[in-house]
């Protein structure tokens, strides 16, 4: 996952569309976007119509920062589901949401994509009762995801868990008795993405 380390909310304004970069303060009346959904900017009106190839990288650019993923390690996904079968949009949009700390943040217990990250890196999380501290690392259909049962772990996720009751997709399980987990009944479909994109606009431009 790429590190933001700039104004976050101007992303969101740029790709006209809420992408829950600061975690529960989203939800909140604070929102940046909320207040002020026009595109960053001093001179608004002289922006012209967007061309062929803006709407495309536009397109791209939003799914990227909604993964939080660098330009290197999208292409890197997208050459995976190019040479997979099937639609290779939906596999690109797949293997973003098979992505470990996507998976935590989906099922609540991280604010956001960013604090899922630091939650994996410093390890409190654990695949099949083995400790895991990579973000990027794909589930597969089967896996176990499981909070370390420790004091510092359970405190992260109760309290993201607390703050924000998220909705838990239809492709994976959660249990929130004793220890928190979450089990991973089948992989992501196209129907599962948790952004709404035109994932054919991204492969015609990353197959140029």
């Amino acid at each position: 996952m790429g590190r933001i380390t700039g104004p976050v909310c101007r992303l969101c304004r740029r790709d006209g569309l809420k992408l829950f970069l600061k975690g529960s303060r989203c939800d909140t009346g604070k929102c940046a976007f909320e207040r002020r959904s026009t595109p960053p900017g001093m001179v608004q009106k002289r922006r012209g119509k967007p061309t062929e190839y803006g709407i495309h990288l536009r397109e791209k650019q939003k799914v990227k920062h909604f993964y939080g993923v660098l330009e290197r390690q999208f292409r890197t996904y997208f050459a995976r589901a190019e040479r997979g079968k099937g639609n290779t949009g939906e596999t690109l949009m797949s293997l973003l949401e098979r992505r470990l700390d996507n998976i935590i943040h989906r099922v609540g217990f991280a604010t956001s994509r960013a604090a899922a990250r630091q939650m994996v890196l410093h390890g409190h999380i654990t695949i099949n009762g083995r400790r895991v501290d990579v973000p990027s690392y794909l589930v597969r259909a089967g896996d176990l995801i499981r909070v370390k049962n420790r004091t510092k772990s359970l405190q992260l996720v109760h309290a993201a868990m607390s703050s924000h009751r998220r909705e838990v997709p239809d492709f994976l399980s959660r249990s929130d008795a004793g220890v928190p987990e979450v089990r991973v009944d089948r992989l992501p479909s196209a129907d599962d993405v948790s952004i709404p994109v035109q994932a054919n606009l991204i492969i015609e431009l990353c197959s140029k």
